[in-house]
C-alpha cells in the first residue's frame, strides 16, 4: 500500500530465500540495489514470491549455497528504504569502487550461468559506476584500483560480446582496455586473435609478439603465432 520505487532509485531490502522444501539458502539483512539494473535477483513487488530457476540460480544450481539444479526459490522480500539511485550523484571513490565491483561480480554470475546478454548489461553498469562523478579526487591506491576494475570490466565485456557472436564489438572493448593498460596480457591476446580472424595478419602478429614478450611461457600465444606463420608461409613447390 505504500509508495513503490521509481526507475533509477536505489532500494534496501531484507531478503530470505528458501527451497520449496523449506531449506534456507539465502539470508541478507540489508541488500542494496537499483531495480532493473540486474544487480540482484529482481523482485516484482514487495511480497512472498516463487522464483522459477531461470530467475534464481539457473539450470546448474549452485554448490555454495547448496541449490539443486533447476530449483525454484521462495523469497520473502521486505522493503526497508527507497532513495535516489547512486549513479548520477557525485560519490566518494570508495563507493564507486564498491558499486563497480558489485556489478562486475553480478555479471560474472550471469556469465557462469550462460546468460551472456545479462552479463554484458551488468559489466556496462559496472563501467558506468566506475566512471561516474566523484566527490573528491581519488588517492593513488584508489586511482589504481579504479583503473584495474575498468580493465577487468572491459575484458569481461569482450568475452561476453564474443559469446554473443559480436566480434567487432569485442575488438572495440579490447582496444578500450588497452588504452587504459597497454600491456594487459589478456586484452593483447584477445585483440591479436580477433585481428587474425579478420585477416589482419600483420597487425595480429605485432600484437601477439608483444603479448609473448610479457608472457613468454604462454602456450596459447605460441599457438596463435604458429598458426599465423603457417598462413603467411608460401606453399612449398614440388
Amino acid at each position: 500500500g505504500g509508495p513503490r520505487p521509481l526507475p533509477g532509485q536505489e532500494v534496501s531490502v531484507k531478503v530470505l530465500g528458501a527451497l520449496e522444501d523449506g531449506g534456507l539458502v539465502e539470508r541478507d539483512p540489508r541488500l542494496i540495489f537499483v531495480p532493473g539494473h540486474g544487480d540482484v535477483v529482481q523482485p516484482g513487488e514487495v511480497s512472498f514470491f516463487l522464483a522459477a530457476f531461470p530467475y534464481a540460480y539457473g539450470r546448474p544450481g549452485s554448490r555454495e549455497p547448496d541449490v539443486p539444479p533447476e530449483a525454484p526459490l521462495l523469497f520473502e522480500v521486505t522493503l526497508l528504504e527507497v532513495r535516489d539511485g547512486p549513479d548520477p550523484q557525485p560519490l566518494p571513490p570508495a563507493v564507486r569502487l564498491r558499486l563497480g565491483s558489485q556489478r562486475r561480480e553480478r555479471g560474472n554470475f550471469h556469465f557462469a550461468r550462460g546468460d551472456f546478454a545479462a552479463a554484458l548489461r551488468s559489466y556496462r553498469l559496472s563501467l558506468r559506476a566506475l566512471d561516474g562523478p566523484i566527490t573528491a579526487p581519488p588517492g593513488p591506491e584508489e586511482e589504481e584500483e579504479l583503473r584495474e576494475q575498468r580493465v577487468k570490466c572491459l575484458n569481461n565485456c569482450a568475452a561476453a560480446e564474443l559469446k554473443l557472436g559480436r566480434a567487432e564489438e569485442a575488438l572495440v572493448a579490447c582496444e578500450a582496455a588497452l588504452r587504459i593498460s597497454p600491456d594487459n596480457g589478456r586484452a593483447l591476446l584477445r585483440r591479436g586473435q580477433l585481428l587474425a580472424e579478420q585477416g589482419r595478419d600483420a597487425e595480429a602478429a605485432l600484437v601477439l609478439r608483444r603479448a609473448l614478450e610479457l608472457d613468454p611461457a604462454n602456450k596459447v600465444i605460441h599457438t596463435e603465432l604458429s598458426r599465423l606463420a603457417k598462413r603467411q608461409s608460401p606453399p612449398s613447390s614440388t
